[in-house]
């Protein structure tokens, strides 16, 4: 797999586990009544944005953190339904 692909398979991955749930922490979490899986879904993402700001402000394990915020964006897009495409296109949008 190409680094290019990686956003994509982990999308795919995070699908299939909303669709066959199993026993990972993602599967779990979005299988979660629908009020409690949102609420956990974004506290993970406001945990991780603010992870990602002190990160960046103390020069320390930004990647690390930026990974993980962009793990919790792709698990809220799968858990709301909403096409990876529908983003790639967006910045395709604002890149003009």
């Amino acid at each position: 797999m190409s680094k290019d692909d990686i956003i994509r398979e982990v999308y795919n991955t995070l699908v299939e586990r909303k669709e066959n749930p199993s026993d990972s922490y993602t599967s779990k979490l979005m299988q979660d009544s629908d009020k409690k899986a949102e609420d956990k879904i974004l506290e993970k993402l406001g945990e991780e944005a603010t992870e990602v700001i002190l990160a960046s402000k103390n020069s320390e394990d930004l990647v690390h953190e930026s990974a993980d915020l962009i793990f919790f964006i792709l698990v809220d897009l799968v858990y709301k339904g909403i096409p990876l495409d529908d983003v790639f296109d967006e910045l395709i949008s604002r890149h003009k």
